[in-house]
């Protein structure tokens, strides 16, 4: 009985080790693909960005139950990179067929599609995140994060260590 008991600790506790992933912080991102300027956004060419205030923001996963609560940050929306890269069109009808795709140092990915970031108030609430409760964005241990703030379940669309967007176009 004692064997079974410690055989069934033991792999219970080996389960919820490899069950908990830690993401190492990201000190810079990339924005790639059909863009006409790759460019490398590291925490110092963040300091170059004006940002906005927001108080608090919930952080809920699918089911809408609280997670955790992002205290007076400070955002950079993601348009200000986004419209730096340039996305590299022959008409403008084109860039509804246009799709972005965040992903995380741990391999998480979040999809956008062009109208969304640039066609909708959604893409007015999409930020970086470059300070949180007083600490600057170099000192966060989830840096560099990107959320959308007019989410409902602000989880889904939490993308912590992030280390690079991608443009595409469906084919």
């Amino acid at each position: 009985m004692k064997k079974i008991l410690f055989l069934t600790i033991t792999l219970f506790s080996f389960y919820t080790v490899l069950a908990q992933k830690t993401t190492k912080p990201t000190n810079e991102f990339t924005i790639e693909g059909l863009v006409e300027h790759e460019l490398v956004i590291n925490l110092d060419s963040l300091k170059g960005y004006a940002t906005e205030n927001i108080d608090s923001v919930v952080i809920t996963n699918h089911l809408g139950e609280r997670k955790s609560v992002l205290k007076k940050i400070k955002v950079i929306p993601i348009k200000n990179f986004l419209d730096k890269a340039v996305i590299h069109v022959e008409s403008p009808k084109q860039l509804s067929e246009f799709y972005i795709i965040f992903i995380a140092e741990d391999g998480y990915k979040v999809v956008y599609s062009w109208n969304e970031i640039f066609n909708t108030k959604v893409g007015q609430s999409i930020f970086i995140i470059a300070e949180k409760d007083g600490k600057g964005i170099a000192n966060l241990d989830d840096r560099t994060a990107v959320f959308c703030h007019s989410d409902f379940m602000t989880g889904r669309r939490y993308v912590k260590s992030l280390k690079k967007i991608i443009v595409k176009r469906i084919e």
